[in-house]
């Protein structure tokens, strides 16, 4: 077994919204960025040693903007397959996110009038469409992409073997990596019960670090604790009534993938 580094790609800001790259017999890239984004990280992505054109997989975390804006580019500029979950196949086909967001607090409220979270982006169609986990062994890591639904149906996190976690929105640092080092909901959840329960499962599988799509990597205990406060939060709010949840929708028919070939299933 090789040991897979993971480096974060920042894609706003210093680190207020990230990709990852996934390095081990073969380089991985986890999520797209914004629209727009696609240069920014190809050129990261060439100056840790990685020819862009030797990405053998791209994962999308969520059907969000910030994760998913430049998919379709990076798709066309490297030839890499992009794997998405088929619950939100309809994000990526159409290339708008559901609306309304839910936001998780202020800082979701003021965001969800920014415009740019609004705008429709490229679509495209996921060679890998994952409906479980599935492993990455053949894509050149060790590691295994794992279902982690709440902050949208069809989230995933991506487990190396040898322990880092790369959770896309499951959790992020405070104020969209503001604060750095202190776990804080992302913007959005679409069912926040929902995601803290896929939270927990990753954390019981022992990860050694949290790597998030907003701020910095996250210390697992630091997020353990935060949860602990989270669960008995959204207990409360449940209770009275206050607590936002997304009704779920159908779920897309997988069809057929890009122009390489029809899509596969994982």
């Amino acid at each position: 077994m090789s040991r897979t580094k993971v480096i974060p790609i920042p894609v706003l800001g210093r680190h207020a919204v990230n990709a990852h790259l996934l390095l081990g017999r073969h380089p991985v890239l986890v999520d797209a960025g914004t629209p727009g984004s696609a240069g920014r990280i190809l050129d990261a992505v060439a100056r840790n040693g990685v020819d862009p054109a030797d990405l053998r997989l791209i994962v999308i975390t969520h059907g969000h903007l910030d994760h998913f804006g430049s998919a379709a580019e990076l798709h066309r500029l490297t030839g890499a397959p992009v794997a998405g979950h088929v619950a939100d196949l309809g994000q990526y086909r159409t290339g708008r996110v559901r609306e309304p967001y839910l936001p998780t607090g202020r800082m979701g409220r003021l965001m969800a009038r920014n415009r740019k979270l609004h705008v429709a982006v490229d679509p495209f169609e996921p060679e890998v469409l994952l409906d479980g986990e599935l492993a990455l062994h053949e894509f050149g890591v060790d590691a295994r992409i794992m279902p982690t639904p709440g902050h949208t149906a069809g989230s995933v996190s991506v487990l190396t073997d040898d322990g880092d976690l790369v959770a896309g929105d499951l959790i992020a640092n405070s104020f969209m990596g503001l604060v750095p080092g202190r776990p804080a909901n992302p913007p959005f959840h679409d069912d926040p019960r929902r995601n803290l329960t896929s939270l927990r499962a990753m954390l019981a599988l022992g990860p050694a670090r949290l790597h998030v799509g907003h701020g910095v990597p996250l210390d697992p205990e630091r997020v353990r604790n935060w949860a602990a406060r989270e669960q008995r939060r959204l207990d409360r709010a449940a209770a009275a009534g206050r607590l936002r949840v997304r009704p779920a929708e159908p779920e897309s028919e997988p069809g057929r993938g890009s122009a390489d070939g029809p899509a596969r299933t994982a």
